[in-house]
This record gives C-alpha cells, structure tokens and sequence, in this order.
C-alpha cells in the first residue's frame, strides 16, 4: 500500500459533497449539510473539475469500481456513450467522469474515512450527529 496522502482530505470536523448542483438530491443534500456545525466543503460537479485521482480515491473510499459512480441511464450518458457502451477498462469510465460529470449516479458525503452514496438527503444526518 502506498504510504502518500490522498488528494482528498480525511478531516473529521469537515465534510465535503460531490454533487451536482442542477439535481434536487444535491441541492436538498447540500442543505442539509450547510445547517451543520461542520465546515462544509462543496463539490459542485457542475463548475469544478474533479480529477481521475479524485474519482479513483473517492470510489476506493465508497469501496466501488468507478462504473458504480455513473447512472448509466442518465439521458446525457445514453446520448453520448449508447444504451450498451464498449467501456471495458477503468480508465474509460474515468474519462466518462472527467468528461460529464452530470452523469454521477448521486451526491457522496465525505467525513473523515467514511464515505457514502447519498440515495435520500436525509442520510446525511448520522454524518450531523457525530459533531462534539
């Protein structure tokens, strides 16, 4: 294992949001998360650039293949890439996240080494609670 720091840092009185600004899910998460003790550190998908390094560690952390970041039904997705793409290695649908970050399947909630997928916003609140 490699022993260098991760590009994403692991603090647990901040918690950072991977989302996408134009959905209702990241916008009600963000939300939730901007009413916390906790320094919140967004991540609009929509205005910033996530790097292949940043998706790599962030699906490592969620304990996932990078596929499992993308809703491969997402209208941009089908239009761009079919409803069967040929994208056989992780370095192709790191470049699918690099190049349409729109298509992430939710918003993710970082704290500390814990990661999740945010399915409802309301699954943010045990993140909330741990505050001292």
């Amino acid at each position: 294992m490699k022993d260098d720091m991760g590009v994403i840092a692991t603090d647990n009185r901040k918690i950072q949001l991977f989302y996408n600004s134009d959905s209702n899910k990241g916008q009600q998460t963000f939300a939730y998360l901007k009413s916390s003790k906790k320094k919140v550190l967004n991540v609009d998908l929509c205005k910033t650039k996530v790097t292949a390094t940043q998706w790599t560690e962030l699906a490592d952390l969620l304990n996932k293949p990078i596929k499992g970041l993308i809703n491969t039904d997402h209208a941009d997705f089908i239009k761009e890439y079919g409803e069967n793409p040929d994208l056989k290695s992780e370095d192709d649908w790191l470049k699918v996240l690099e190049n349409n970050p729109k298509v992430v399947t939710q918003p993710i909630v970082v704290n500390g080494d814990k990661a999740i997928q945010i399915d409802t916003p309301s699954e943010v609140v045990p993140f909330l609670e741990d505050e001292d």
